[in-house]
């Protein structure tokens, strides 16, 4: 079910961001978990920023390229901690694994459509 309007996607955008920027302080990770951290923080603010959907700026991405980049993000980030050898944080780990279920969840109800041009009807226009 497409509950997610483009406009509340794009609010969780940027809850998103303000997540993968506070997560290292605030649950204690270092290294390479923390750096990947805040990395995807700016990787995710700029995706958002680009995006062809009601809170982009400059609209180069479509959205539907935005989920399909959301999807695969949400695979990495649940094997990560194995597949870049910090399983051993456990902090890091929980964090990454359940920030892909929650990118996941949210790709699994945006209407990605609803942001495509021409699909916003316009009322009294006949």
């Amino acid at each position: 079910m497409k509950i997610l309007s483009p406009r509340v996607h794009g609010y969780l955008d940027f809850v998103v961001v303000v997540l993968f920027a506070m997560a290292p302080t605030v649950f204690g990770f270092t290294g390479l978990p923390a750096t990947v951290s805040y990395v995807l923080a700016g990787v995710h603010l700029t995706l958002t920023l680009l995006t062809a959907f009601p809170l982009g700026i400059i609209k180069l991405i479509p959205f539907t390229v935005h989920g399909a980049i959301e999807l695969l993000t949400s695979i990495l980030l649940v094997i990560a901690p194995w597949a870049a050898g910090f399983s051993e944080q456990t902090a890091a780990k929980i964090f990454y694994v359940a920030a892909g279920i929650l990118i996941f969840v949210v790709f699994l109800t945006t209407d990605y459509k609803a942001a495509a041009p021409g699909s916003q009807s316009h009322a009294g226009s006949r």
